[in-house]
Formats: structure tokens, sequence, C-alpha cells
């Protein structure tokens, strides 16, 4: 996959616009990229070994960090920076984000957790 045109991120650093030739610029939320991280430590190295991460909605993005020609390494005020978001996965949350939101809602209702830090 061919990178993006252009990654910008929003004066309160809250969220990431990924913006690919030839489709409309993708907002992703700096709360959606950190509890969905495509890190081990937030994925596991299985399904069943994936964590739910709560607590961060008022996670911020600190910087942004190219990876060879495939990926960006996003650092967030958290101290998180171990996730490797690959062109594809961008594309993926940016795509599919109504419905991978929905999904970690449900998930953090179910386990009884909250956004809030």
């Amino acid at each position: 996959m061919r990178p993006p045109d252009e990654l910008r991120v929003s004066k309160d650093r809250k969220l990431l616009t990924v913006s690919f030739s030839g489709a409309e610029p993708m907002p992703i939320s700096a709360e959606m990229l950190r509890v969905l991280s495509p890190s081990a430590e937030v994925q596991g190295h299985s399904p069943d070994q994936r964590v739910t991460v709560s607590g961060k909605k008022d996670v911020e993005i600190t910087r942004i960090e190219p990876v060879g020609n495939y990926a960006v390494r996003i650092v967030f005020n958290d101290g998180h920076e171990t996730g490797l978001y690959s062109w594809a996965y961008l594309a993926k949350l940016g795509h599919e984000r109504e419905q991978l939101w929905q999904s970690y809602l449900q998930e953090l209702n179910e386990k009884g957790l909250s956004r809030e830090p």
C-alpha cells in the first residue's frame, strides 16, 4: 500500500487526519488510535490475549515517527509508543472507524470500564 499523502495532527493533539491520494481525508481520534494500538501490549500475541484499554478519553498525540516506508510510530502523552501503524492499518481505522468505535464502546460497557481517566 502506498503511503498517505499527509498525516496532520490537530492543534489540540487529539485528532490525526490521514489523507490518501484520491480519497477523502479520514479523521481518527487520538483516543481511538491509542485504544486500538497495533502493539503487542494491546493486541497481545493472539486474539484471546487482547487487552481492552480504558481511561484514554484525554490522551494526546505527542509525536509521529516514520518507520521505513510502510508505517509510523505514534507516541502518546501517556507514554505509549510501541504501536507501529502501517498504512494499511491506518486506512482500516479510517474506513471502519464508526464500526470499530461502536465495538470498542460496547466492549467497555460489557467489562464495566470507562473512557474517563
